[in-house]
């Protein structure tokens, strides 16, 4: 795919757990220090000034600490300090090598709102100590490691998507939390260092743009030619869970692979039902017996207080020497296994609920533990019940390969639409994120849990964490073999090669329902790294394009003048509206007046297949809307030409839901397809 060991440094890499962010104006009791986000354009430099670094630091005397207080040195320092390893407790500059090159900390925001960090319980360092940062570090570019796997789970050679990478660690997270005036700072630094990718695997709640310290950090590294990955979040299935939804951001959501853990449940009734597992350990339960079995809430099909096993609500002479039957809420599912543990319960079904479905993820557990779906729950908690001597046990079968179907989205990966901008559909896309081996601190044990003492070098986890950094990885990838794309061609060619459909060929299932997904859940499709490399067509959208589309958002000049402080930007009006903008999505919006029967957009395709190319328009038919393609053939006669097409929507009937479909250029080699969503608003 390219030679990666050309390119100064690839990734950026943050160490840091998924929370959300923190107001920066918190105060601390102390002192009453805040922490302020200070919007600075280096092109408005007063006179006076030898530089921007003088000024920035002027500007931050007049404001804190008396003048007496301020080291200069440390403030000037501190902006032009360039692709270095900090020190620090737990953390040596050896600690980098040829493939970790950089490794920063930020905490002066956190530390102004909640005091001096504890270093007896946590690095004041890059180092990593909660495995998150490990993790996410090397599932986007770890080397190969043969006989890789957890407690012998998925046991064989781990890589990250692009292992010729080399990663620049951001550490802005910690114990109580990830301050946004650390995380801009870390977005900053990255980019002044040099990085190519950044692999966000944090976010918080949705806000304006303008409000949102993390898109105007991102807008500021998208100019400078670097690409954003982020979480799209783990608050589905609930409709508009999304977060990191800024159209300059890569919105990633999360799906399953086709490897699984499985386990069952055998209950004395003589059924026996599917879960899964990652538990091994000396604890186990002996085949020839049949446990007690036993579900301390009082309704079988919907959770309560006493049946969640939180702590201090086991009775141990209601549960010892029994199998405890747990609903997924509130606690962390391994916690609640400690809970039956402590309480003498020899093992655990842990049962979903209907906010969970069908959908299984795999936990380390610290005794005998079985996952299982919403519906095989409901049917053991029946039993246990009803029977006057409910009995079970517990089986473990290590790891299976070949599941289907696979892909399945997330049932907690977060959802649209994004109300932020109905125009701009999120999530981007889903790549794997559920039950991900990949390397592990030595600090901490596989389940998370302070009790927990073993260690391991990798673990299993999931989350839309564990799917973001697969999409950078493979950015990365696809910037070595086209050093000159922008972000936004990088995603372009991401979303307009992603695939819709399952290994059984059927369309994506939504684990959350057991039907087909929709654009709301998978955005483009599921990533496809092989077919990205060669889209044939690609969306490209310049910084003054999107400042164009921020343009279009109602902002205020005194709003918009925080993502022109680098290039002092000004509206252009060049979109006829948010619709407009060239992404490789299509959002149709019909508003709540119904005399507005007609909605057009516009897109501009740049080829970078072969010279000559003819490509033909396929789009899908929808209940509500003629569409009409204009024009219906795009030829082009070189590489890298721009030719731009119409499309046109017509309401017939209007729908009370919205309308999902595709729009595809054929070139008889290349697929290049964009999602449509068409969307009737409903009067107030």
């Amino acid at each position: 795919m390219g030679n990666l060991t050309t390119v100064k440094w690839w990734l950026c890499l943050y160490l840091s757990t998924y929370l959300t962010l923190n107001l920066v104006s918190s105060t601390n009791k102390g002192d009453s220090k805040r922490t302020y986000i200070v919007h600075v354009d280096t092109s408005a430099t007063p006179s006076p000034f030898t530089d921007h670094i003088h000024w920035y630091s002027s500007l931050v005397k007049s404001v804190t600490l008396p003048p007496n207080k301020i080291n200069e040195n440390e403030e000037q320092q501190r902006v032009i300090w360039k692709g270095a390893c900090e020190v620090g407790r737990g953390f040596q500059k050896h600690h980098c090598n040829k493939k970790i090159v950089g490794a920063r900390a930020f905490y002066r925001g956190y530390e102004a709102a909640t005091g001096s960090i504890n270093e007896e319980k946590e690095y004041k360092s890059p180092r990593d100590q909660d495995g998150h940062g490990t993790h996410t570090a090397a599932t986007v570019a770890g080397s190969p490691v043969h006989g890789a796997n957890l407690l012998g789970y998925a046991y064989g050679t781990a890589r990250g998507m692009s292992p010729g990478a080399r990663i620049a660690a951001y550490k802005v997270c910690w114990t109580g939390g990830c301050f946004s005036s650390d995380i801009l700072s870390a977005v900053d630094m990255a980019v002044a260092d040099g990085v190519d990718v950044m692999s966000i695997s944090l976010g918080g709640g949705v806000s304006s743009y303008h409000r949102d310290s993390l898109s105007i950090a991102a807008f500021g590294a998208m100019e400078k030619g670097v690409l954003i990955s982020c979480s799209a979040g783990n608050g589905g299935p609930d409709p508009v869970s999304l977060t990191n939804v800024s159209p300059w951001i890569t919105t990633v959501g999360a799906s399953t692979m086709d490897r699984d853990f499985p386990g069952s449940v055998k209950l004395g009734s003589g059924v026996t039902l599917k879960g899964v597992s990652l538990y091994k350990g000396r604890r186990n339960l002996s085949p020839k017996i049949m446990y007690p079995l036993v579900y301390t809430g009082s309704n079988s099909s919907s959770p309560d207080p006493g049946s969640l096993c939180l702590e201090g609500t086991l009775d141990p002479h209601a549960v010892a020497g029994k199998i405890v039957i747990c609903d997924r809420g509130i606690s962390p599912r391994v916690q609640k296994g400690q809970v039956v543990k402590q309480a003498g319960g020899v093992g655990m079904i842990l049962s979903n609920t209907a906010a969970n479905g069908e959908e299984l993820v795999a936990d380390c557990h610290l005794l005998p533990a079985v996952a299982v779906g919403e519906k095989e729950g409901n049917a053991i908690k029946q039993y246990a019940m009803r029977d006057r001597n409910p009995t079970g046990n517990l089986a473990f079968y290590g790891t299976k390969l070949g599941i289907r179907p696979s892909p399945v989205v997330a049932a907690f990966s977060s959802r649209g639409p994004n109300f932020i901008s109905l125009e701009i559909l999120k999530p981007d896309l889903v790549a794997p994120g559920v039950n991900i081996l990949a390397a592990w601190t030595g600090n901490t044990g596989p389940s998370s849990l302070d009790v927990d003492l073993r260690r391991v070098g990798f673990n299993i986890l999931s989350g839309t964490s564990m799917s973001c950094p697969h999409v950078s990885g493979v950015a990365a990838l696809l910037k070595a073999r086209h050093p000159d794309w922008s972000p936004a061609a990088l995603k372009s060619a991401l979303m307009t090669t992603a695939y819709i459909h399952d290994n059984i060929h059927k369309p994506l299932v939504d684990s959350s329902t057991g039907g087909p997904s929709s654009p709301y859940d998978h955005g483009a499709g599921h990533i496809n790294p092989v077919r990205a490399v060669d889209p044939g067509l690609i969306y490209d959208i310049g910084a003054q394009d999107y400042f164009d589309f921020l343009c279009t958002q109602g902002l205020t000049p005194t709003q918009l003048v925080v993502f022109a402080k680098i290039s002092n930007r000004t509206c252009r009006h060049s979109l006829s509206g948010p619709r407009d903008l060239n992404y490789p999505a299509l959002s149709a919006v019909f508003p709540e007046d119904r005399r507005v029967s007609v909605v057009s957009m516009h897109r501009i395709v740049t080829n970078v297949g072969p010279p000559t190319s003819n490509y033909h328009v396929v789009i899908s038919q929808f209940k509500g809307v003629d569409v009409k393609v204009e024009p219906s053939v795009l030829k082009f006669t070189k590489k890298y030409e721009k030719l731009s097409y119409k499309v046109t929507f017509t309401t017939k009937t209007r729908q009370t839901a919205p309308e999902f479909g595709a729009l595809i250029w054929k070139d008889g080699v290349h697929r290049v397809r964009s999602p449509v969503v068409v969307t009737w608003l409903s009067p107030l």
